[in-house]
């Protein structure tokens, strides 16, 4: 269980993705690592992750013997151990969840998500990267953000104190995607920001407008077009605009 694994703390690195990445080509054991703070965080798309002291930036580093199938699950499983994390805290906050990763409370950001994989095999690992926001909400961002402490969480609660809680939800979500999508997909959709609402998708030179109405068995966002017909999109930013 990921919830027993060996936690490393640092002080300030560059992310702890890239340190994890540091390990592997090392040799490692299935561990957590913990950083004080990060020069360069990364979110998806090589995004910016900005990361002030007071909040979470903690990889996930393990073999993964279910492979490439688990993996492709786990960015929808890492947003619902954060989303648990919330109502841990702030459980008054309506958290939910923006394709495929992002957990918003009033569509604003509370944590980053970022899954790296390599290797094949046995030495099949993943690399899952985790940012919430606890303390501090980042100034100078592109987009609106907020923190555990904005929505409420006490204020005798620490980071320690949540990062325990993100490994007990990681725990439990890792094991619900190794034993198959249908759990996630279900609970994912349950808190889905913009669930029956347009969406504006850039893929790439692609623009795409429609209405967000499902997620496919391999986490494909399902867009209903203009015109009718159904499209699947694996990849892209999504913008999700209330009608």
């Amino acid at each position: 269980m990921s919830e027993a694994w060996p936690v490393y703390r640092l002080g300030i690195i560059d992310s702890t993705n890239t340190e994890a990445k540091r390990r592997v080509a090392a040799g490692f054991q299935d561990q957590w690592i913990v950083a004080d703070q990060q020069t360069a965080g990364r979110g998806r798309q090589d995004h910016q992750w900005v990361s002030p002291h007071g909040n979470i930036y903690a990889t996930a580093l393990f073999r993964e013997p279910h492979g490439l199938p688990a993996a492709l699950r786990l960015p929808f499983a890492a947003a619902l151990a954060v989303h648990d994390v919330v109502k841990a805290h702030a459980p008054e906050a309506d958290a939910r969840l923006k394709w495929p990763n992002d957990v918003r409370i009033d569509r604003k950001k509370v944590s980053g998500i970022l899954v790296e994989t390599g290797g094949a095999g046995t030495d099949f690992w993943i690399a899952a990267g985790i940012g919430i926001n606890v303390q501090a909400a980042p100034e100078n961002v592109s987009q609106p953000v907020t923190s555990l402490a904005e929505l409420g969480m006490s204020p005798v609660m620490d980071v320690d104190t949540v990062l325990t809680t993100l490994r007990g939800a990681f725990a439990r979500r890792l094991e619900q995607a190794r034993d198959g999508f249908t759990e996630i997909r279900n609970t994912w959709l349950a808190h889905a920001e913009g669930l029956g609402e347009p969406v504006h998708i850039r893929a790439g030179e692609v623009v795409i407008d429609g209405v967000f109405e499902d997620l496919e068995h391999d986490g494909a966002l399902v867009v209903r077009l203009p015109d009718g017909s159904q499209r699947s999109i694996r990849a892209g930013e999504v913008e999700n605009r209330r009608s």
